[in-house]
């Protein structure tokens, strides 16, 4: 069956039921009218930007057209979107007349990021490309480079990524740009950013949520995003739902968003009605701002946002083989796909670049015409490319001492609320450049002591209007990932906890962001920023009240798979460990942290002086839990994981009750990373240091947090592998009790006892005698325990009562609430 096939171009959507009195929700203006010379260098700076954008996307050479073309002219493989450029490059010329009429600073954020030819264009007309990159000089050689070179291994890419000047989103995945162009905003309150979303784009869930992102923003103290949506009625090869919707529809939908909806879409004075429009929305933007910062804020303010209806590939061929091109899914990407061998696509390929007059859009040298310039700012960091809050704007931390929050060791403290208290100090002493974004967990994950001397920052909620809250809670984790990201790519730093179990929903979202920033540390004017933080709690171990559905560590997997020059992955045992950990987290820069941890209360293991040693070096014997301080021993065994490590724990005091002649040395990793092969990440442990920790050749069980694949990937290439076992979560759960989620995935302390015994056996005669009957009478406990948790739905009274070694005696542990 052939695919949609459309009769006319830019078909209209069919009229609605919606009664015609809404048509009054959009708002109506006098179109600018633009004096002469300004209407001239916008047309002549689109004229010129469209030139260079279809040009990058075909001519290997010849780039002025100063000869016929010929099919060497073309470029062997043809790369790049053409469909989307006209409307970027229509905004790019009417946002450089907003910058240069009210010295404004501007982020332009694109979602359409295929559209790379069309904003790269413009940073070359602006001069943003040759600042950075001196081969894209505004000459005819710098433009040639341009051309010739883009979708190649030599020049940019087809997408919008890092080494676009003014960039801080990663074109390529749909559904990001509207909530980081909000998070960019955030405690900003003089910039403006400017957000394009695509109609297809708007077809996302995480675009559906971010149209919510207005509500979360404080006009006292942040700056505003103009969002404007292009609605150009085609993906790659159907119609837009809202290029189907008519006025009625967007107008009732946009205004139930929050916002006040203007349509742009004259195309006959597409300058004058687009110009009045970018007018008002500033201003509308400045009235809101001015309000707020005057103490008498708008309770629900309508936010602009601008709705563009333009024709895909506008001014690009109208036909194709007597195929509707302009105005239809065919101009999507390169509409003249076989130029390169057929006469006639070439003969239209020349007849369309020379429609643009590129004899007039250029100086003798290849240059920008004063014409052109006019219409772009003087001052350099006003323009597009060079707003400093792109590039390089951090601003470090101011952070307290975390051991002034420490808990005393040999007692119990929650992780999640010791750290709480120290993020509460840190809002306190950074009041503007740190923020939490949640999906509404913050108090189920108990930091809510952050709530000390902060509130949420949710301007619709009469209650936490206007107050300056550093906490933003919104129940999509994808708008809090592009918050983050917009936040953080501006200079500040931002928090992300989550229940462990959904952090996954956001995984190739923060896989984009990761290959954003991996090529910004490869350009040389990018500065440095804060890390991305996630912490993840409600954990699989700890979620046996809610069940099977929130048993999930998979988002470990997914930072591991980074490059190991952004992947930090860590898994505190206790309170002071995590402390340490969240400390250095913040400080950092450039990665990706994932820091795993309780939320119930765990035992402290550790004082403050011996977790920041046992952080620093990743990984350390429990000396405490070994025999003989771990001199010697017989098997290696080995925690990850809170829980997992006082399952550890718990087995080693049972050992010396039940095998006292068994020498084990206990190990705590809490930085996963340590584990890798010499060189394969800047913290593996080096052959001679692994093995100091490890032995040599002993065996060695791990009981680790994640999935057992996960670790068997980063040990792979250890010596003498066949010595280690490990036990991890296997997707086993439900509805039950803590204990027994050890018990269905094979990490509890009796299991770790079995894999005791059999490691130790191997070199252990006396435990190799004793072995059989050992391992009988453990699993004849482990079935007893197993027994009375599905008789009386719950644990052992002493199941979680913390081991003494130096008594032989337990610490009674409250194991905590389900929540």
């Amino acid at each position: 069956m052939p695919g949609e096939v459309i009769d006319r171009p830019n078909p209209q959507p069919l009229p609605s039921h919606i009664e015609d009195h809404v048509l009054s929700l959009a708002v109506k203006l006098e179109k600018a009218k633009l004096d002469s010379s300004t209407a001239k260098g916008l047309q002549k700076f689109r004229r010129a930007a469209n030139y260079i954008a279809a040009a990058m996307i075909f001519l290997h050479d010849n780039v002025l057209l100063e000869r016929d073309l010929t099919f060497e002219d073309i470029k062997p493989r043809l790369l790049g979107h053409w469909g989307t450029c006209p409307g970027l490059t229509l905004v790019y010329s009417h946002l450089n007349l907003l910058a240069t009429s009210h010295d404004q600073d501007i982020i332009y954020v694109v979602g359409p990021g295929h559209g790379a030819p069309a904003i790269l264009a413009c940073l070359w007309l602006e001069g943003s490309l040759e600042k950075f990159y001196p081969q894209y000089s505004r000459t005819k050689q710098g433009l040639h480079n341009l051309i010739t070179k883009f979708s190649t291994p030599s020049g940019f890419p087809s997408h919008i990524n890092a080494e676009t000047p003014g960039a801080i989103h990663e074109g390529g995945e749909l559904g990001y740009a509207l909530s980081v162009a909000y998070g960019a905003v955030m405690d900003r309150p003089d910039l403006v950013v400017a957000c394009i979303v695509g109609d297809g784009e708007s077809e996302t869930g995480p675009t559906a949520a971010a149209w919510h992102a207005g509500k979360y923003i404080d006009p006292k103290e942040s700056g505003a995003v103009i969002p404007i949506v292009h609605v150009n009625g085609f993906k790659i090869s159907e119609r837009t739902i809202y290029g189907c919707m008519d006025h009625k529809e967007l107008a009732t939908l946009f205004t139930g968003y929050g916002y006040q909806p203007r349509f742009v879409e004259d195309l006959e004075d597409i300058d004058g009605d687009l110009g009045a429009s970018m007018e008002w929305a500033l201003s509308e933007i400045h009235r809101i701002q001015k309000a707020a910062r005057s103490g008498k804020p708008i309770m629900k303010p309508q936010w602009p946002v601008l709705i563009l209806r333009t024709p895909k590939g506008w001014g690009g061929p109208k036909k194709v083989h007597g195929e509707i091109v302009e105005g239809s899914f065919h101009a999507h990407q390169v509409p003249l796909m076989a130029a390169k061998k057929d006469e006639e696509e070439l003969k239209q390929l020349q007849e369309w670049l020379l429609s643009y007059k590129p004899s007039e859009l250029f100086t003798k040298d290849g240059g920008v015409p004063e014409d052109i310039l006019k219409i772009i700012p003087g001052d350099d960091s006003k323009k597009l490319g060079q707003q400093i809050d792109t590039n390089g704007s951090h601003e470090e931390l101011k952070l307290p001492d975390w051991k002034t929050f420490a808990a005393k060791k040999g007692g119990q403290a929650s992780c999640m609320k010791v750290c709480g208290e120290m993020l509460d100090q840190t809002f306190v002493d950074n009041p503007h450049s740190i923020r939490v974004f949640s999906p509404d967990e913050l108090v189920s994950n108990k930091l809510d002591a952050v709530f000390k001397h902060t509130g949420r920052n949710f301007q619709w909620d009469e209650f936490s209007n206007a107050q300056g809250g550093r906490v933003i809670e919104i129940l999509s984790e994808h708008t809090c990932q592009g918050f983050m990201q917009g936040y953080t790519l501006t200079g500040r730093t931002a928090l992300f906890p989550s229940y462990e179990s959904f952090l996954g929903i956001i995984h190739t979202m923060m896989v984009q962001y990761s290959k954003f920033n991996k090529m910004a540390r490869e350009t040389t004017w990018r500065k440095d920023i804060s890390s991305i933080n996630y912490i993840e709690t409600s954990t699989w171990t700890r979620q046996e009240h809610n069940g099977f559905s929130h048993q999930n560590p998979s988002f470990i997997g997914a930072v591991l798979n980074l490059k190991p020059t952004a992947a930090r992955v860590y898994l505190p045992p206790d309170a002071n460990t995590f402390l340490s950990t969240l400390a250095h987290c913040l400080r950092s820069k450039n990665y990706v942290n994932l820091m795993v941890g309780s939320k119930q209360p765990q035992p402290v293991f550790l004082s403050p002086e011996e977790a920041e040693s046992h952080c620093r070096a990743g990984a350390s014997v429990w000396k405490f839990a070994s025999t003989d301080d771990g001199l010697n021993p017989d098997v290696v065994l080995v925690g990850i994981g809170a829980e997992l490590t006082f399952e550890v724990i718990e087995a080693a005091a049972m050992l010396r009750r039940k095998a006292p002649h068994l020498r084990v040395r206990v190990i705590n990793v809490t930085d996963l990373m340590v584990l890798g092969l010499e060189g394969s990440h800047p913290h593996a442990l080096s052959h001679d240091d692994f093995d100091a920790l490890f032995t040599p050749d002993k065996p060695i069980h791990l009981n680790y947090h994640g999935y057992a694949n996960e670790l068997k990937g980063i040990i792979f290439g250890r010596p003498n592998l066949h010595r280690i076992t490990i036990e991890a979560y296997d997707e086993e759960g439900s509805t039950t009790t803590p204990l027994d989620m050890m018990l269905r995935n094979r990490v509890s302390r009796w299991h770790v006892v079995d894999a005791a015994l059999k490691g130790a056996a191997v070199g252990n005669e006396k435990v190799r005698v004793d072995m059989h009957e050992l391992r009988s009478n453990n699993s004849h406990e482990l079935k007893k325990v197993s027994d009375y948790i599905m008789k009386t739905g719950k644990d052992p009274d002493d199941a979680y009562d913390t081991p003494d070694f130096e008594s032989g005696k337990s610490v009674h542990r409250d194991v905590g609430y389900a929540d």
